[in-house]
Parts: C-alpha cells; structure tokens; sequence
C-alpha cells in the first residue's frame, strides 16, 4: 500500500508539473483574450495560481482525491463528468481487445513453443513481427475500406448506427452490456457490428506481444529438469506442456495480460479517432488540441490510476496462482 501511494503521489507530481510548465495560460483559456487586466488578475487569484507551489501543489492532491479535476474548457463541464461519460467506451473497447488477444495469443504462444521450429511456431513469429511493425492507422484505414467499404460486413465509424442512437438505457456505459439487460438485439448486432473491427484491430496487437511473450515464457519451462522428469515418468505431452509448464507461467504471464490490457486503455488513441470512437482517448487528444490542459489532466491521472489498480490486480493474482508468495 505504500508503494502503491508513492506511485500515486509520483503521478500527480508530474502531471501537476506539466500543467505548470505547459506553454499555456490557464488564466487566459478562461477569461478570453480580451480580459481586462482587473479580470485577469481577479482570475490568476480564484483559481490559487498566486499562492506557492508547495501550497498549489497540496490543494491539488486534495482535490484530486476528492474527484476534482476542474472544469474543461471544450465542454463547459466538470472534467470527471465528462470522463465518466467517455471512459466505459474505452473500457469496452480495450476489454473486448484483450478478450480477443488473450484467447488466441496464449494458445498461440503455447503451441508455437510446443513445436518450436514448425509451421505454427514460425507462423506465430510472423504474426508477432507484423503486429509490431504495421502502423496501427494504416490498418484501421484499410479495414474500414475492405470490411466496411467494399464488403459491408461491418457498422462504420461510431458506437452504434444513428437509428439506434440513445435507444437503449445506461446502466453500465458498456453498450453490448446495456442492450443485454434490455433485451435489445437489434441494438446489440448493430453495437457488435461496429466494435468488433476497432476490438480486433486493438486484439491483433495485443494478440502480438501476448503470443510472443507467452512463446518466451514457455521455451524457459520446456527446457528446465522438472519437464523432462515429468516425460521420464511416462506423462502425455498434452499433460507436461499444459498441466506443468503452462501452470507455471500463468503468474508471469498475468502481469503480461495486465499491462497489455492498460496498454491498449491508454494508447487506443488513432483507432479512437480513426474509428471516431467517442472514449478517453479521442476526448484526450482533443482537449490537448484545445487547450484544455484540465481535461487532458484529468484523463492522464485516470489512465495512470489504471495502471496502478491493474498491477495491484496482479500482486493479488499471484497469490492466488502461487500460494507461496504470501
């Protein structure tokens, strides 16, 4: 816990320098260029830019901790309000990535270490190689052209067609989720239609380093004397590759799966704005086009806090996979 709070206070402390540092004025992005200087002055005073850094700096960790992380600029509205609206749209599309990474990566890595020097294994190399190397815009424009120009087997841009915009009630933010309580199909074929090509996109390079990291892991065991013990004793290959090394990967590989998954919360930015995907990343970078360092703030400590709660996520896991880390 106290790591996890310097970590945390670490975090602040740096945003709370960029936003002081930044070639912009926050007294102006409020009052307007053609503020008196009264007005001006009036405005540097209520917002505590006059008091000492050490002072400004407290009463911004007060405030953040308390949910406060001003009032943007774009919007008129309060940053956490707009992030609450915008951040389940990233979680949805991150989440359904992973899903898609995880499920074929880690077989993937598995098999390719399996038989390494095979077919598979080669395959996944390359599968790996390209996903490194591939810019992730160019893909997206040219999924949109194949699956969405030409073949039609996907919704376009957007969370959902316009027909079915604002249909289907809020309960989590998630909308495959929220036409599932409502028993909505049509909403939910129509919201699966337009996030399976942006998910897939985020899988593939998630899929990447997954497979790639999984394959590592798996080439370290396949080589150790448990595994050739275990084969001495006249164990199936299936039970020494998935029963034995596979298990003891899965605490490395978790934190893997984990950082992949805040990998893809806080870098889905082009496939946001390609697919104009209303989430944290498009509300991020169109704040900092703004100006709007309140906003760009407040989303930067929030995919920070992720971070953090998805390796503490993983500090549980481990004890849970491996009782002897407790």
């Amino acid at each position: 816990m106290l790591s996890l709070a310097l970590t945390l206070l670490g975090l602040l402390l740096v945003t709370f320098i960029i936003g002081r540092v930044m070639p912009i004025d926050p007294v102006l992005k409020v009052v307007g260029d053609r503020a008196s200087q009264a007005q001006y002055e009036a405005a540097y005073q209520a917002m505590g830019l006059d008091k000492p850094l050490v002072v400004q700096f407290f009463g911004y960790i007060g405030d953040v901790l308390t949910g406060n992380f001003g009032r943007s600029i774009s919007t008129g509205q309060l940053v956490i309000d707009d992030i609450r609206h915008v951040f389940p749209a990233t979680l949805e599309l991150a989440t359904l990535g992973t899903l898609i990474g995880v499920s074929i990566g880690v077989p993937l890595g598995v098999i390719a270490a399996a038989r390494r020097g095979g077919i598979i294994d080669q395959v996944a190399r390359v599968v790996a190689l390209v996903g490194y190397s591939m810019p992730i815009f160019w893909l997206g424009l040219m999924g949109l052209l194949v699956f969405y120009g030409i073949l039609g087997w996907v919704g376009g841009p957007g969370r959902q067609g316009i027909i079915f915009d604002g249909m289907v009630p809020s309960v989590t933010g998630l909308i495959l989720v929220d036409s599932l309580i409502a028993g909505d199909w049509a909403a939910f074929r129509d919201a699966f239609s337009h996030i399976i090509l942006p998910a897939s996109l985020l899988g593939y390079f998630s899929l990447a380093y997954i497979s790639r990291m999984t394959r590592s892991f798996m080439l370290e065991q396949l080589g150790a004397e448990y595994i050739t013990t275990a084969r001495v004793k006249g164990l199936s290959e299936g039970a020494v590759i998935w029963r034995h090394a596979f298990r003891n990967i899965s605490i490395p590989l978790v934190t893997v799966i984990a950082l992949s998954f805040g990998s893809l919360l806080e870098g889905s930015v082009l496939t946001e704005i390609i697919f104009s995907w209303p989430g944290l990343g498009q509300y991020i970078t169109k704040s900092l086009l703004a100006g709007d360092m309140s906003a760009v703030l407040g989303g930067t400590i929030v995919v920070g806090v992720c971070f953090i709660a998805l390796n503490l996520l993983s500090d549980l896991l481990y004890r849970v996979l491996d009782p002897r880390s407790k």
